[in-house]
C-alpha cells in the first residue's frame, strides 16, 4: 500500500495518507513522544442518509429515521459478546457516535495499540444482527430517545432546525422517534450495513505513538476487500426561504433558552477558509472579549452561556447565537441591529488582528493532543480538507476577507429564533 507524506515545514508536524486496494483513505499521524495512541474507523453515513440508491436505474429507498444510530449501537455486538468486553481486556476506551453526517467509532490507549487496532478493525467489519436483539434494542434506545426529548439544549436547537428546513433531514432527531425506529428490523440493519459500510464510503485515522508502515500492514491483513458501492442520495430541493422565523415550547426550565439562527447555503461541505472566516467574525462580534458580549452581560440580558458558532455539515449550514436569557426576543433584537453595524461599518482591524492570533495558537496547541489531531483528520477525511490548509489561512486572511464573508453569510432575511421556556 503507497503512502504518501504530507508535510507543514514551518510547523515541524507531519502525517501520512495511503488508499487501501479498496478505496478507503488511512491518515496517520506518528507522535513517537508521546505515551498514547488515538484510532478512528469511520464511514460517511449519518442520520441525513435515510433516502438512497445504489442503482440509479432502480427507485430510492426509504428507511425509518434513527436507523443509522440504531446501527451504531448494534454493532457492538457479535455471536460472542460485545466489542467492550473485548477492549476491557485491552485496557482501551471505547466510543463511538453518529452524527448528521457520519458514524465513527473510536478508541484510545496508553498501550497494547495493536491489539485494541485489531478489535475495532474487526467487529467494524463483522455486523450481527437478529430480531432478538433488534427487539431488545428497540427498548433501550427508546429510552434515549426519551431523554433526549427531556433535554431542553437538544429541544431548542430541533426546533431551530424544524424551523429553518423544508425538507433537509437535518431537521430530523438523529436517534429518530419512538415510532420510527419500531419499524427497524435486522434486514433493514444489514442493507444499511451492505450500503453505507463498503470501504469505499470509509475512514481510518490513527495518531499518537504509532508506526505508519505497522499500521498499514495491519489495515492490509485485517481489511476485507468488498466491491465498491456507490451510493445516490434522493435529492430534497432545499428552499432558500424559511419555514418559520419563531417557534417556542413551554418545558421545566427556570431560564428560557434560546437560539437565534441565520440559515445558509451549501451544496456538500461548506469551504474550509469560509469556516475559518465565519468562526472568526463569531469571536469578533460575540465572543466574551467583544463589546457586545459584555453589555449584553452589564444590560442582564445574556448569562455566561451564550455564544456563537457555526452549526455545519453535508448540505447544511447555520450561524447560530444561543444561550439562556429572560427576553430572548430582546436579545435577538439586539444582535440584528449589531450585525447591520458591522455590516456597514467593518470589523475593527485591531480586534481582527487579536482574534487572528488567537485563533493561530489555539491550532497550533490542538498539536499538543492525539484525540484533537485524530479528531480534526476525521474532518479531513469527511469533507476532503487538509490538516495544514487552517495554517494557510490564517497566514493570508484579511479583515476585509471577513467584512466579504458577513456580508455574505449573515442573512437577516433568513433568521429563525427558538426559545424554550419555563412552564407557566
Amino acid at each position: 500500500m503507497k503512502k504518501e507524506l504530507i508535510q507543514n515545514a514551518p510547523l515541524n508536524e507531519q502525517y501520512y495518507v495511503a488508499t487501501h486496494q479498496s478505496g478507503l483513505k488511512i491518515y496517520v499521524y506518528e507522535k513517537p513522544s508521546f505515551s498514547g495512541a488515538y484510532a478512528v474507523f469511520g464511514t460517511k453515513y449519518g442520520s441525513v442518509d435515510n433516502s438512497f440508491r445504489t442503482d440509479p436505474a432502480a427507485d430510492f429507498t426509504v428507511v425509518p429515521e434513527g436507523i443509522a444510530h440504531f446501527l451504531e449501537h448494534k454493532l457492538f455486538e457479535s455471536e460472542d459478546g460485545d466489542a467492550f468486553a473485548r477492549y476491557a481486556k485491552t485496557g482501551a476506551s471505547a466510543n463511538a457516535y453518529t452524527s448528521f453526517d457520519r458514524t465513527c467509532y473510536l478508541f484510545s490507549c496508553s498501550d497494547h495499540f495493536e491489539d485494541s487496532f485489531e478489535i475495532l478493525l474487526d467487529f467494524v467489519q463483522h455486523p450481527y444482527f437478529t430480531q432478538a436483539t433488534v427487539e431488545k434494542e428497540q427498548g433501550i434506545i427508546g429510552q434515549e430517545i426519551s431523554m433526549y426529548d427531556d433535554s431542553p439544549d437538544w429541544v431548542v436547537l430541533l426546533n431551530a432546525l424544524s424551523c429553518m428546513y423544508h425538507h433537509n433531514p437535518v431537521r430530523i432527531n438523529i436517534a429518530g422517534t419512538a415510532q420510527t425506529i419500531r419499524k427497524i428490523d435486522a434486514e433493514l440493519l444489514y442493507q444499511c450495513y451492505r450500503t453505507f459500510y463498503n470501504l469505499k464510503n470509509m475512514f481510518i485515522v490513527v495518531s499518537g505513538n504509532v508506526q505508519v508502515d505497522r499500521v498499514l500492514a495491519l489495515c492490509d491483513q485485517y481489511l476485507q476487500d468488498s466491491p465498491a458501492v456507490s451510493v445516490e442520495s434522493m435529492p430534497y430541493n432545499e428552499p432558500y426561504d424559511v419555514v418559520n422565523h419563531y417557534r417556542e415550547q413551554a418545558m421545566p426550565v427556570s431560564i428560557p433558552q434560546f437560539i437565534y439562527a441565520l440559515k445558509m447555503d451549501t451544496d456538500g461541505y461548506l469551504p474550509l477558509r469560509t469556516r475559518t472566516e465565519i468562526a472568526m467574525i463569531l469571536a469578533i462580534l460575540v465572543g466574551q472579549q467583544s463589546a457586545f458580549y459584555n453589555q449584553l452581560l452589564n444590560d442582564g440580558l445574556i448569562n455566561k452561556s451564550f455564544g456563537g458558532s457555526l452549526f455545519d455539515g453535508r448540505n447544511f449550514a447555520t450561524i447560530m447565537f444561543s444561550g439562556e436569557s429572560t427576553d430572548p426576543k430582546g436579545v435577538a433584537d439586539r444582535i440584528k441591529d449589531m450585525i447591520v453595524y458591522a455590516q456597514t461599518n467593518g470589523l475593527d482591524p485591531e480586534e481582527f488582528e487579536l482574534i487572528r492570533r488567537q485563533f493561530y495558537g489555539r491550532y497550533l496547541m490542538a498539536f499538543n493532543s492525539v484525540e484533537n489531531i485524530g479528531d480534526a483528520l476525521t474532518d479531513c477525511a469527511c469533507d476532503g480538507s487538509g490538516l495544514f490548509d487552517e495554517a494557510a489561512i490564517f497566514q493570508s486572511v484579511t479583515v476585509e476577507d471577513l467584512n466579504h464573508t458577513l456580508n455574505e453569510c449573515f442573512d437577516l432575511n433568513r433568521d429563525v429564533l427558538s426559545v424554550v421556556k419555563p412552564i407557566c
